[in-house]
């Protein structure tokens, strides 16, 4: 697109050196325009990039066990394990026919509280899964706030396939807002899960995860 708005313009200069009525005037009278018309190509150029650009977040990556620090707050995958149920509350257990990948995650902020937002999981072939909705959000480690040098901890859940397993990776960061903030940091961490490593764990969830305190 922003290769065709300077030809565009470009075509409007040649038209005004047509309709100019004196050779001296009229060359100078290009000259001008072309260097204006080259600044706007550049500039429309320049704030496409910029456009586009917006939303892309600044990723930090990492592995397990290792503190990301994404310069407003550090994030460390502690461990993770799957279940074909999660006991939420005495009385409630949520089942799946696939499994709950349950993250046990630990985070800190550099200058001011935050609330980390609901993670998501990059899969080997570049598919994403949302934290699973089935489990209350007050329950995960998004309603806790990360206090500034203060390491806390808490759990997140997504409800996948066996096959999203293999070199999965999960991404945090902070929870949506209004204003479209350009370059939010996010941190990007490695499950270290190979094929044979996911199909063990795979092969082995527990029945229930409980969230019930005893």
């Amino acid at each position: 697109m922003t290769a065709v708005q300077p030809r565009a313009a470009a075509s409007d200069g040649r038209g005004a050196r047509r309709t100019g009525s004196g050779r001296g005037g009229s060359r100078a009278l290009n000259a001008l325009l072309g260097l204006l018309l080259a600044g706007g190509a550049v500039g429309l150029q320049t704030l496409a990039l910029t456009e586009n650009d917006t939303g892309a977040p600044l990723t930090y990556t990492g592995d397990k066990g290792q503190d990301v620090d994404a310069r407003r707050f550090h994030v460390r995958l502690d461990s993770f394990t799957v279940a074909r149920a999660i006991q939420t509350r005495s009385t409630e257990t949520v089942e799946t026919d696939n499994l709950f990948l349950v993250v046990n995650a630990a985070a800190k902020s550099s200058l001011k509280p935050y609330h980390l937002g609901q993670p998501t999981l990059l899969t080997a072939d570049g598919h994403r899964f949302d934290a699973t909705d089935r489990v209350d959000g007050t329950l995960t480690m998004a309603a806790t706030w990360v206090q500034p040098d203060i390491w806390v901890t808490g759990r997140f859940f997504f409800e996948v396939p066996a096959s999203a397993l293999p070199g999965a990776k999960v991404v945090f960061g902070l929870p949506p807002s209004v204003v479209v903030e350009p370059y939010q940091p996010e941190v990007e961490i490695d499950l270290g899960l190979d094929e044979k490593a996911a199909r063990d764990l795979a092969a082995k969830p527990q029945d229930v995860y409980s969230l019930v305190k005893k």
